[in-house]
């Protein structure tokens, strides 16, 4: 006899071996038909996993996120079958899900094209109208790496070769199509119904460049055709408001060859740029940071100690000079922990809170680098925290409250908190983890968030938090983090004088609020469209002269709107008035300052906004009251 507990706590009784599937018919057709997957004691199993002793299980459907990740793993598969089926001299390697989709790596004689793509997803929709039962067989691993040489699947081959010799392997079957893979997968193609390609890119066998380049074709699969519909205008819409494409119609930045991974900044993207290096300066100063420098390039002697040149190496540049090996930065911390070791601290001077617009370069994968998104040299608001265990909870709670209230002024509203927990391999000892977890939990509390929890996820040093925000098209971006450290302090003799008047290794809080200031920027351009709030633009207003025979005030009013600390400019071209607005409104200034005989004659401004409201005429003083208002509200009249 098998009791079967469910999620609500109700049992089912049965007097045999039962499936996932047979439980699910037990309890209702509708969840049978919407059933695929199931759960057994937390592990994800298929509807065809057979329960043979009590057990506790819940169903998965579409509905469920465990459920979508199925259906696209699925549909990899699919789409894996449908390949070996048009051209069955491509040979299939691995097909993982990713964010809201999926993808497969092949390795084909000819690049695949755009005809093959679209050729690929009709014969995926016929498969999927047949209905072909999608089956789990297990094998021995000899036999398998046997099966899959046999059929000239070499890849797969070795990927079994590299299973312990006694353990057995699963492999899928649907029609034609066998796969190795842990599974679970939905138990026929009839349950994958709204799918789509969406390109061809390269990549390399086991991500090695040294070895064989394949062909990665991209997908995605939803449950439900409104939401894959959804996810593609997000698309599109975020095609339209990359940043890329944005800062080069506004005169931003540029990337180029010369320089792979290093932002040119132009004088208008300097200028944001320095806006939000200033405000984050502000914070800083508010909030009881000290600024410090620290420099660039370090002897290799500091990166053996922290263990950056044993493990992170080929992330980082590095030089030499006389005879000793140096090191290009690729992060602050450890120079802050010297600049602390610098003089002899007591537990009076804790918390100690250092901040840094540090400069760090890392060897990033040229494949990896996008646009100032990701790049090899960037700058961080670093921030790091020199406390007491006990100072742990009050300066993490102090530090949620401030990170949600810089993202509320730069325009980000819905933030979501995530706290990562320990991983399997770490250091320290248990009841220290516990402290840290403890305290960083107690500090989510007593700022009244809701969280979620990342069992394993945390760094190997202790717990953290992250902060995501969500921009103006519903994407998620990870940006402030606050990292508990045990280790690193201890491995730079870092040391404070107690109340005892022993010596203690400190705690070390790692913090950032808009993390790398190029990729923030980066976010703000595709959160806003290019639209910056006032606060932020390169440019705040712009002075449009309607004749010659007013550009004279038209240069005036500029400087009075440069002298009274705005970023102005005027127009004085001998285009038409309603050319030069056109012209201004695509380049998304905030404030468009029309002059005609009228206003000059009164001594006053004709306003328009970006968005065409025409606020009439008013004067200079009131026009640098409106501005002064909206600026000192930032992005909450944005």
């Amino acid at each position: 006899m098998a009791v079967i507990t469910l999620p609500d706590g109700s049992r089912r009784r049965f007097d045999r071996s039962v499936t996932v599937a047979e439980v699910a018919q037990d309890i209702g057709s509708g969840l049978a038909k919407a059933a695929v997957a199931g759960k057994v004691d937390g592990r994800l199993v298929d509807l065809s996993h057979v329960i043979e002793s009590d057990a506790s299980l819940s169903v998965v459907t579409d509905r469920d996120p465990e459920g979508i990740e199925v259906i696209r793993h699925s549909t990899a598969h699919l789409m894996a079958y449908a390949v070996k089926d048009l051209f069955p001299e491509a040979q299939v390697t691995i097909g993982p899900v990713i964010e809201n989709g999926f993808y497969y790596d092949f390795s084909f004689k000819r690049p695949f094209t755009p005809e093959d793509l679209a050729a690929i997803e009709k014969r995926m929709t016929e498969l999927a109208k047949k209905d072909v039962p999608v089956k789990r067989e297990v094998w021995q691993r000899d036999d398998a790496t046997a099966f899959f040489e046999s059929i000239g699947e070499r890849y797969k081959a070795e990927l079994i070769a590299a299973i312990p010799q006694d353990e057995a392997v699963s492999l899928y079957r649907e029609g034609s199509f066998v796969d190795l893979c842990r599974g679970p997968h939905v138990p026929s193609t009839g349950k994958l119904k709204v799918f789509k390609l969406m390109k061809v890119a390269g990549a390399y066998w086991r991500g090695d460049h040294h070895n064989e380049q394949l062909q990665r074709i991209y997908g995605t699969a939803w449950a439900r055709k409104e939401d894959q519909d959804a996810y593609l205008m997000m698309l599109e819409e975020s095609e339209k408001r990359d940043h890329r494409r944005v800062g080069r119609e506004l005169d931003l930045f540029h990337l180029q060859d010369e320089a792979p991974g290093m932002v040119f900044w132009h004088p208008k993207g300097w200028s944001v740029w320095q806006e939000v290096e200033q405000y984050m300066r502000r914070v800083y100063q508010d909030n009881g940071y000290q600024e410090v420098r620290c420099p660039q390039i370090v002897d290799r002697s500091l990166w053996e100690k922290t263990g950056h040149w044993q493990n992170y190496r080929e992330n980082m540049f590095t030089t030499e000079s006389e005879k000793r090996d140096y090191a290009i930065k690729p992060m602050n911390c450890p120079g802050h922990i010297l600049v602390f070791n610098s003089g002899l601290r007591s537990y009076r001077d804790l918390p100690l809170r250092y901040g840094e617009f540090g400069s760090c370069h890392r060897n990033e994968p040229s494949g990896a680098l996008h646009g100032i998104m990701r790049v090899r040299g960037f700058t961080q608001d670093d921030g790091h925290i020199f406390c007491t265990e006990d100072q742990i909870q009050s300066e993490v709670t102090a530090f949620n409250a401030l990170v949600r209230k810089v993202y509320v002024d730069f325009g980000f509203h819905d933030i979501m908190v995530k706290l990562a927990l320990r991983p399997e391999r770490r250091i320290g000892a248990d009841e220290v983890w516990d402290k840290a977890e403890t305290a960083l939990r107690e500090a989510l509390k007593a700022s009244s968030l809701v969280w979620h929890e990342l069992p394993g996820e945390g760094a190997f040093y202790g717990p953290k938090i992250e902060f995501h925000i969500k921009d103006a098209i519903g994407r998620s971006w990870q940006c402030g983090t606050i990292q508990v450290d045990f280790s690193m302090p201890q491995r730079l003799g870092a040391e404070y004088v107690g109340e005892d008047n022993a010596r203690h290794t400190p705690v070390m809080l790692h913090r950032a609020i808009v993390g790398s200031l190029e990729r923030f920027i980066g976010i703000l351009i595709e959160h806003y469209a290019g639209a910056l709030p006032l606060w932020l633009s390169p440019i705040q207003a712009v002075v449009l002269n309607i004749s010659e025979k007013q550009m004279g005030y038209a240069e005036d009013v500029a400087k009075t709107l440069r002298a009274a600390g705005f970023r102005a400019d005027s127009d004085l071209r001998n285009e038409k008035i309603n050319y030069k607005i056109r012209e201004h409104s695509l380049n998304r200034l905030p404030y468009q300052i029309v002059v005609g005989d009228r206003e000059m004659a009164a001594k006053r401004v004709a306003v328009r906004t970006r968005g065409g409201q025409d606020l009439g005429q008013m004067t200079l003083e009131m026009l640098i009251g409106r501005l002064r208002e909206e600026v000192a509200a930032r992005s909450g009249t944005a």
